[in-house]
């Protein structure tokens, strides 16, 4: 009898903007959130980041933004960029995650309007929208 996995986590979209800042200098370029899990989160940069600095995140796709500080535990070159592995301090990670999933919906929610209605939202409308119809399916 073949063994079925149950997931933890909800699969999410991540095809997310992201900007991040390290000792009060903004990086030059908008990032793409790459993925993210219980503790913290992983993107794509074009700038080197060493592991143990601490960062601060922001996902501007809605009011009001997401902000977090967290360190950056790994730095890989993949294809001529970086992935960046973040932690969330301990007191964040719960409240970080759960933003971010909403985002990443929300953001998703968003583009498959666009693409599938023509339909131009602005976050805040995206947001009611996407709380108005799924968000009581969202997992706790």
């Amino acid at each position: 009898m073949r063994k079925i996995a149950m997931r933890l986590y909800i699969r999410h979209p991540t095809d997310v903007p992201i900007d991040f800042q390290i000792g009060g200098q903004a990086s030059t370029s908008r990032e793409m959130l790459t993925n993210y899990s219980e503790g913290g989160l992983c993107f794509t940069s074009d700038t080197k980041v060493e592991a143990g600095t601490e960062i601060h995140i922001a996902i501007p796709i809605t009011p009001p933004q997401f902000h977090a500080t967290g360190i950056v535990v790994w730095c890989r070159e993949e294809r001529g960029n970086y992935l960046i592995g973040v932690k969330f301090s301990e007191e964040e990670t719960a409240y970080a995650v759960r933003m971010v999933e909403q985002l990443c919906y929300i953001e998703h929610y968003k583009q498959n309007i666009k693409q599938s209605q023509g339909r131009e939202l602005t976050g805040e409308e995206a947001a009611l929208e996407w709380i108005d119809r799924y968000a009581d399916e969202f997992p706790s």
